[in-house]
């Protein structure tokens, strides 16, 4: 039977769909003889030398075609081209003015003119007019490493799209094919320089991103009706418009913490931009409502919306309000705006230089908050290309201040944007009946809750309840809070703090001294148990400021103090013990800052009303709610805990969001949320649910593996798990299933409910370390294995599981010798002495000998766990490679020579230089001469000529110096990491 292959599959259905859809294939070694391509040169790498990145004679044309001003008949005008197309540094910098280039906003200088002129690449108003093509195997040498892309999409010659293709067979094939690009930015990132956009597929799933930003939680997934369809996917993403769209409108860069970030508009935020455009400019439309749940990416929609609109032709020059409800939001969104390069932005810092910017008929983006239109007299101004953007529009526009905004701008557009449900109560119908009246849903577009949960844009959210004895009285919290007929559609924090401000009996409860104290313990043991070891941080939320001032002096007695920090408004008629917490900007910032860094304090935010709305930190896990929230108010606060997180390097998934409720609000949401309650059921979950979720898997996914265990967990049945479980798809399979139940167990404890799971769950743990032991890669972090499961595990089942024995060896005679030993475990060894070659080669870091010989040990584990290689023939492999290395230490010994110098002897030898013990002794010098070789580009290249001209004087044949150079210093740059 046929077996499905990489190519056949994927790669060249995808070449196929393509040329359905309007781009022309070029074959493999057409595309390499258009990019200048060495077709006599005897290697691949010898060929593509002095190759291009681009097809320069398509180029060349469309540019002699789109700039009349550019001097295509100078005899040098190709090569000036191709000059400045180089400029940009292959970095994310360098990629960001690549864009600007595509865009057409970079220059170039005309001699005739004497002037620089916009450089036109590609021609966005008229498709037809550009040259669309593809290719495969598109292969790159830097001089240092070499790469070869799958699928290559190019644009008048500029390659724009690299798509890798995975084989639909293999395991975590998409995995695989994002690492893969991960190592082109790493190795050929001259590769990645004009290159913006990229996709990874195996045929079922399509992932995609831009170029110069790979992390995971930045890599989506392209929907298309028809799941697993691959042609309806790579039809609808690489369609020609859709691609020009992204390139000219969707790509974005912007400053985050101090570094340059680069983003992609994701399919929910470009349909609601295109939707809001088509709107703003429909003569016959003048609202919309466009509800995108929090956490979704709804700054950068209205940012991209209000840039848009300002570029628009239709628009004529128009004025575009971005209306923020807060004065953080406003700074927050001028730095935005800022931080993306765009122009024409003016802030409003008062109520009068917004009525003066509106009387003098400004045209560009103006920022401004909506109480600055409080007694605004009406009919400011009465152009139509007046667009207005509402962000929070479930509250911005209520009361008067809706009134005196619409009346001093009566033709203007209003769009509405909200992140939360739009709740039933008055306020929800008056936001569908201020901005929903020209649609027939209510709103213009809508990304929900549970569509972003299934896209991983925002995770699900649980919730626990604390102890009895700690929630406040539920006849208390019904009569101050929950049963208020104007505490309803609560819409800000504001107006949630002056009901607040009547709950006396509330607040005091809340505040008491004892039970302060409890809950500062509760919450310390809490996040010691349950947060901590799982790396992640937490809020709590106080029901005022001195309840944050009483809750860090409780909880600095039962955690060291730079655990937690208070951030709260200061105020100068302060008490002392409130001053006691006062931040200046600065000080904020950098608290701010350092809580989004993993394994940096604080850990623990004390919050009231900062921070509850517009901090975006993934790192948070759970928020400790001690003060009374609903509607609105509690649904963004608790949003903060939604936002996914994950760190490759600490293997860190956050799963959910967790909040521990400490007043009683989530025991009745119908009063707490008035809103719909599908929405609600997809973000706010009762841990009850985790709990059947836990024992579903225990009873049913747990007792296969509990049958391994055959011998009250001896070393028989530690030795019968490592052969087990050589197979990397079980490893993978139970991995992911242990993962999943220690999260769960983790969250849910303490509770009776986990009693009668207790042993079998010490004894999955059981197995879980032992086969991790065995095939751990590197040695994991601490929090790997949750403390709180390391001591259940040690009190259950200790003495009767055996450690795996991690037992590491040098290299030296005995070492053969124990490998010839009949006696002991074949598959143990096996996987100790790989363990010990890892080892020492780490150890060893500067021998790049070692470097060789730990590349062939994993290749024998890999083999030896895919069972291509019996346990006997994997240990005459290592035994092999053992003895090689032991011959050569000897060598090396009598020789006198330290590692690297005989890494360079040993080269010279091999490629049949004369005197090699010479010139080895003159390359030994070059080192020391240059001992920043590593680190310094100029030492390198020095270095590079001095080793040149030590070997050129032994041997005349200038190719066979420049490779024996070539290679000698691509092993040297593998071995060291460079």
């Amino acid at each position: 039977m046929p077996k499905p292959t990489e190519h056949k599959s994927v790669q060249a259905r995808i070449l196929k769909y393509a040329c359905e859809i309007g781009w022309n294939v070029v074959s493999q070694s057409e595309a390499e003889r258009r990019r200048g391509f060495n077709a006599s040169a005897a290697s691949p790498k010898e060929k593509a030398k002095a190759a291009s990145r681009f097809f320069a004679d398509t180029l060349f044309q469309k540019v002699a075609q789109f700039n009349p001003q550019f001097d295509a008949g100078s005899p040098t005008a190709k090569d000036d081209l191709l000059r400045l197309l180089n400029l940009p540094l292959p970095t994310i910098h360098g990629n960001r003015d690549f864009l600007h280039y595509l865009q057409g906003v970079k220059t170039f200088f005309s001699k005739a003119e004497g002037r620089e002129f916009n450089l036109i690449l590609i021609d966005y108003d008229n498709p037809a007019n550009n040259v669309y093509e593809v290719s495969e195997e598109y292969y790159l040498y830097n001089g240092q490493y070499a790469n070869r892309a799958d699928v290559v999409f190019f644009i008048n010659g500029i390659p724009v799209v690299v798509i890798e293709c995975k084989n639909a067979t293999k395991d975590e094939a998409i995995a695989i094919g994002i690492d893969q690009l991960r190592r082109y930015h790493r190795e050929t990132p001259e590769l990645m320089v004009p290159q913006q956009l990229f996709t990874a597929t195996e045929s079922i799933g399509f992932s995609y991103g831009v170029t110069w930003n790979t992390v995971r939680r930045n890599i989506f997934n392209w929907k298309d009706e028809e799941i697993g369809n691959l042609e309806a996917k790579l039809k609808s993403f690489c369609n020609i418009q859709h691609v020009l769209d992204l390139l000219k409108k969707f790509i974005l860069f912007a400053e985050q913490n101090e570094e340059l970030a680069k983003f992609i508009l994701r399919q929910h935020q470009k349909a609601a931009v295109d939707k809001v455009v088509e709107r703003a400019l429909d003569p016959t439309k003048q609202r919309g409502l466009v509800w995108h749940t929090q956490g979704s990416g709804k700054t950068y929609t209205m940012i991209k919306t209000a840039e848009l609109l300002f570029k628009a032709p239709q628009a004529e020059k128009p004025t575009v309000l971005l209306m923020i409800d807060r004065n953080e939001l406003e700074d927050q969104m001028l730095k935005n705006l800022a931080s993306i390069g765009v122009n024409n932005v003016e802030p409003a810092d008062s109520i009068q230089d917004l009525q003066k910017l509106l009387k003098q008929d400004y045209r560009g983006i103006v920022v401004s908050m909506v109480h600055k239109f409080r007694d605004m007299p009406a009919n400011v101004s009465l152009r139509k290309n007046i667009y207005v953007l509402i962000d929070e529009a479930h509250r911005t526009t209520g009361g008067d201040l809706g009134n005196f905004l619409m009346a001093a701008v009566p033709n203007a557009t209003f769009i509405g944007f909200t992140g939360t449900p739009v709740d039933k109560t008055v306020y929800g119908k008056g936001t569908f009946k201020t901005f929903g009246i020209d649609d027939d849903q209510g709103y213009l577009h809508k990304y929900s809750i549970a569509d972003s949960i299934v896209d991983g844009t925002t995770l699900p959210l649980f919730y626990g309840m604390a102890p009895n004895d700690l929630l406040v009285p539920k006849e208390i919290l019904e009569q101050e809070f929950l049963n208020l007929a104007d505490a309803y559609g609560v819409n800000d924090i504001e107006e949630l703090n002056k009901i607040l401000e009547r709950a006396v009996n509330t607040k005091n409860f809340l505040k008491g001294t004892e039970r302060v104290d409890k809950v500062a313990a509760y919450v310390a043991k809490h996040y010691k148990e349950n947060v901590e070891p799982l790396g992640y941080k937490a809020f709590l939320v106080g029901v005022d400021r001195p309840a944050c001032a009483l809750y860090k002096k409780a909880l600095d007695k039962y955690l060291p103090p730079e655990y937690s920090e208070v951030v709260y408004t200061g105020n100068n008629n302060d008490t002392e013990e409130l001053k006691a917490y006062h931040n200046d900007a600065k000080r904020e910032k950098e608290i701010r800052k350092k809580f989004t860094k993993l394994d940096e304090y604080p850990k623990i935010l004390i919050v009231t009303e900062k921070l509850l709305t517009g901090f975006d930190a993934p790192i948070l896990y759970a928020m400790y709610l001690d003060k009374p929230m609903r509607d609105h108010t509690l649904l963004q606060a608790i949003a903060r805990v939604n936002r996914p997180y994950e760190n490759e390097e600490k293997e860190m998934v956050k799963p959910h969001g967790f909040v521990l409720d400490f007043v009683g609000i989530f025991e009745n949401l119908e009063k707490a949320l008035a809103f719909d309650s599908d929405e609600i059921n997809a973000i706010v979950k009762d841990i009850q649910l985790l709990k059947y979720l836990f024992q579903s898997k225990m009873d049913k996914n747990v007792p296969p593996y509990l049958e391994l265990i055959k011998h009250n967990f001896n070393d028989k049945d530690t030795d019968n798990l490592i052969d087990y479980f050589r197979d990397k798809s079980r490893r993978k399979e139970f991995f992911k299933l242990y993962k999943e139940i220690e999260m769960l167990y983790e969250i849910i404890s303490p509770d009776k409910f986990l009693r009668p799971y207790i042993d079998t769950y010490a004894t999955v743990s059981a197995i879980y370390g032992v086969v991790r032991n065995a095939y751990a890669k590197r040695v994991q972090v601490d929090r790997e294995f949750q403390r709180k499961t390391n001591e259940l595990v040690q009190s259950k089942v200790a003495g009767s599981v055996p450690d795996f024995n991690n037992e590491f060896f040098e290299i030296n005679e005995q070492t053969i010798e124990k490998i010839k030993d009949a006696s002991g475990n074949d598959n143990t060894r096996v996987i100790n002495l790989i363990k010990s070659i890892e080892k020492i080669a780490e150890e060893n870091s500067d021998d790049p000998f070692l470097v060789g010989i730990r590349e062939r040990a994993e290749a024998v584990e890999e083999n030896y766990e895919s069972r291509q290689q019996s346990t006997q023939e994997a240990l005459d492999e290592i035994k092999k490679l053992l003895e090689e290395d032991l011959k050569r230490r000897k060598e090396q010994a009598e020789k006198g020579y330290d590692d690297l110098t005989f890494f360079v002897y040993k080269t010279l030898l091999e490629r049949g230089l004369k005197n090699p013990e010479e010139v080895t002794g003159q390359i030994k010098g070059e080192f020391i001469n240059h001992p920043n070789w590593r680190s310094s580009e100029k030492e390198l290249r020095e270095l590079r000529k001095a080793i040149y001209y030590a070997v050129f004087a032994e041997e005349d044949d200038l190719d066979k110096v420049a490779k024996l150079v070539d290679d000698l210093f691509n092993h040297l740059f593998i071995a060291f990491k460079l």
